[in-house]
């Protein structure tokens, strides 16, 4: 009986065994080291009845863990994706990574060594070097075609801009305004409606964009930058002195 109970023991630990009709899952050395992947698999399976096998990084297979592809969880100091071929099953495994029953399972784990993955991603930020010198011309067109449905940008649109919505001038006053337009996909409202190519994450297929997407390439937004550094700044008067 101890013999039957080592032997099963042992092919537990061993790597699934491929069979043609699994979900074939390619793994990179760091991730497999942890048991993450071997950890996943299984319970993704209890809940779908989708079998997934784990294959090397470079196998042939309807989806891989990398480090671009959709974002699905972070450790240590590195972000893991998941592409795939779109495989209905591999989207319905990113689909689950992505929940909160695939959130919490992600972070149940922890290595033998104590490696922990963290499924709340830190939201990316465009590193763009405050040179300005981008394209002017094509940094104002783009503003008055992506930004110009809500800011006043010039006088050319002026009569066309929100109420509720500062003006490039106003914007363009305060003194942290770089960091603002170069950051500005993180701030409120505009997560919810904006697409930097390979800065943020495609949009959740169950919270599409509200109004037409705003979408740019860092270059892009180093042209807007170039545009707004040389607007003449709005006067905004001195500081509030609180007695």
């Amino acid at each position: 009986m101890r013999r039957i109970l080592r032997a099963l023991a042992c092919l537990v630990l061993l790597p699934t065994t491929l069979n043609a009709e699994d979900l074939r899952l390619a793994v990179p050395e760091a991730l497999e080291a942890t048991g993450l992947a071997q950890y996943l698999a299984p319970r993704f399976s209890l809940k779908t009845s989708v079998r997934i096998a784990r294959v090397g990084p470079d196998a042939e297979a309807e989806m891989r863990f990398t480090r671009g592809g959709t974002a699905v969880f972070e450790g240590p100091q590195q972000r893991w994706g998941l592409e795939h071929d779109g495989d209905p099953r591999a989207v319905r495994f990113l689909e689950w990574l992505k929940s909160d029953v695939g959130k919490r399972t992600i972070e149940s784990f922890t290595a033998e060594d104590g490696t922990t993955y963290s499924a709340t991603l830190t939201q990316a930020t465009v590193e763009v070097e405050v040179s300005f010198d981008g394209d002017r011309r094509k940094g104002e067109a783009l503003s008055l075609s992506l930004c110009g449905r809500c800011h006043v940008i010039n006088e050319s649109n002026r009569m066309n801009g929100m109420g509720s919505t500062p003006s490039f001038r106003v914007l363009r006053g305060l003194s942290d305004w770089d960091r603002r337009f170069a950051n500005f996909h993180l701030l409120n409202p505009h997560p919810s409606f904006t697409q930097i190519d390979g800065v943020t994450d495609p949009f959740d297929p169950t919270l599409p964009s509200p109004i037409v997407p705003v979408e740019l390439t860092v270059d892009d937004l180093e042209a807007i930058l170039a545009y707004v550094s040389g607007v003449a700044p709005a006067d905004l008067g001195a500081p509030l002195q609180l007695q």
